[in-house]
This record gives structure tokens, C-alpha cells and sequence, in this order.
């Protein structure tokens, strides 16, 4: 099943990312899922949600093609910009295929939690509004740190940021990277305070933080927007913590808009990580230049 949603057409591309970070290519992208994208280490990843139904049945996947970057076949024109959840498929390699299929620049997994993805399909909301869905058990709750939330004189303010489209939209600079790093770690010592299952990723832009605790994938809309609020001060998109977007980028998948791989991190490593340098985030086709 595909259900694909409108974004904003975005064609202005003239702004610039930290040094070596740009979009990756068509041929960048394949390349790395045919020969890089650690299955394996993402089934693992998604696995920590096991404990509240079998993934492997009812994870739903989606791809991004080139809302971005602008870089896709020709073919996709008509859902560069659009949103294609993928939810049927039989094992990884499926899941693979698709991508492959795609070449997207940006692949996601929805952090709701359903007891049946074949009786999702059935339902005319469509994974839209599922909070009183008797498929839907939860949501991980997670927080997303992104540089265009930091003020900046380079960049200006997020209103600034958001008149911009393209890859205009999600430029940064280290100076805004440098808060995101500061914020992500004091987020994190916060929410240590309350939760005991917390994880960090390195996004290919920011960061993301989840937690897996039990009583925070139960929590609901109204828990979720105070939780938001209340976290507000270090630069987070209350529309990811609060539920209203359910995807977020999958674990070890290809960034296309930076060529950065998506990496879990120890939060003690956060405040050092560069990702113009790191190896563990550099795909191989930059290596290769």
C-alpha cells in the first residue's frame, strides 16, 4: 500500500552544508544500499520495540524521494515531494527492493505501535489520527534536535529559515551544530531524570533522542504536547515529541540530503562528534573521492 501526502514544492538549492556534507547522487544512493545499509544493525535497532508487538509484521516504512535535495528519477516527478509509506512486504529484502526501487533521499520507520498492519490498511484514516484506533497500542516518544531551530547569524531566525525551501530550508552551519550538540546532551541528562531507556541517533543534520520506557510509548496527545512544551529550551520540533509526526529517520539509512549515514551515539559522545570528519557516519563513496 502506498499512501503518499503533499509537501511544498521546493526547487531553490544555492545554500550550503558544513565542509563535504551535500546531496548524495542517484548512483551514491544505490551504491550504498546495495553494498553499505547494515540490515542487519536496523532490524536490531527496531527490535528494542519488541516488546510491545512483532515488528516484523507491523513496522511501517516510508520513503522521501527528492523533497529536498531535488535530486530523483524522472519517472517520480509526480511524488518527488510527497511521503510513500510502504507496508506490505514479506521480510528486509521487501524492504530493500523498495528502496533500491526509489533510490529516496530519506528513509523512515512510523514510531506508532499497531497490533496489525492488515487491519490498518483497512482503515479510512489511513495511519492519520490513530490515537483512539483499536489497532494502535502507542508511540515511542522521541525528540528531534535540528539546527534550523537555533538562531543563528548566519542563517537567522527559524521564521527566516522556513521562508526558504529546498535545500535553502536545511542548510546549516557548525555554529547552529555546535547548540544542537550542547542541547542534545543537556536534553538527554533531563530525561534521565524520568526515563531508564534512552537512545541517540545522529540524524545526518541533528540529533534524535528516544525513549523506549513502556510509559512513555503509552503516554497520549495531551502528555505528549506538555512533554513539548516543557522541553521546549533546547531547540526540539514539538511536532515530532508531541506525536503529530509519527516518522523518523531509520537507523543506520543513508541521509541523502548531507551523504551522512544515520548513527545511534553514547551520549557521552556527542559533544565531540564532528560529522564533516567521522568515519562511522562517512559512507564509502565519499571515501572514494
Amino acid at each position: 500500500m502506498y499512501e503518499m501526502f503533499e509537501f511544498p514544492d521546493d526547487s531553490d538549492n544555492s545554500d550550503e552544508f558544513p565542509y563535504e556534507m551535500r546531496p548524495s547522487t542517484l548512483e551514491e544512493r544505490e551504491e550504498f544500499y546495495r553494498k553499505e545499509f547494515d540490515v542487519e544493525k536496523a532490524e536490531k535497532w527496531l527490535w528494542r520495540r519488541g516488546s510491545f508487538r512483532d515488528i516484523r509484521n507491523n513496522t511501517v516504512f516510508a520513503v522521501i524521494i527528492g523533497r529536498h535535495s531535488d535530486i530523483y528519477s524522472p519517472k517520480f516527478e509526480p511524488i518527488r515531494s510527497k511521503v510513500v509509506i510502504i507496508d506490505e512486504y514479506e521480510s528486509w529484502n521487501d524492504i530493500v527492493d523498495y528502496i533500491l526501487y526509489y533510490l529516496p533521499e530519506g528513509v523512515y520507520y512510523d514510531r506508532n505501535v499497531y497490533t496489525s498492519l492488515e487491519e490498518c490498511r483497512k482503515c479510512e484514516k489511513c495511519y492519520k489520527e490513530c490515537w483512539d484506533c483499536s489497532c494502535y497500542l502507542g508511540q515511542e516518544l522521541a525528540f528531534d534536535i535540528d539546527p534550523e531551530n537555533v538562531p543563528c547569524p548566519v542563517h537567522g531566525m527559524l521564521e527566516d529559515k522556513m521562508e526558504r525551501q529546498g535545500l535553502k530550508g536545511s542548510s546549516f552551519c557548525m555554529i547552529e551544530f555546535d547548540e544542537v550538540r550542547k542541547a542534545t546532551v543537556n536534553l538527554y541528562k533531563e530525561l534521565e531524570k524520568e526515563f531508564s531507556d534512552i537512545a541517540i541517533t545522529f540524524s545526518g543534520r541533528g540529533f534524535h533522542i528516544y525513549i523506549f520506557d513502556e510509559e512513555a510509548v503509552k503516554l497520549n496527545y495531551e502528555e505528549r504536547k506538555a512533554l513539548a512544551e516543557r522541553f521546549q529550551k533546547y531547540y526540539i520540533d514539538e511536532w515530532v515529541t508531541s506525536g503529530g509526526m509519527r516518522l523518523i529517520r531509520l537507523p543506520y539509512s543513508l541521509n541523502g540530503v548531507t551523504s551522512r549515514i544515520v548513527i545511534p551515539l553514547k551520549v557521552e559522545e556527542v559533544a565531540e562528534f564532528d560529522p564533516r570528519y567521522d568515519k562511522k557516519c562517512m559512507p564509502g563513496f565519499l571515501e572514494e573521492l
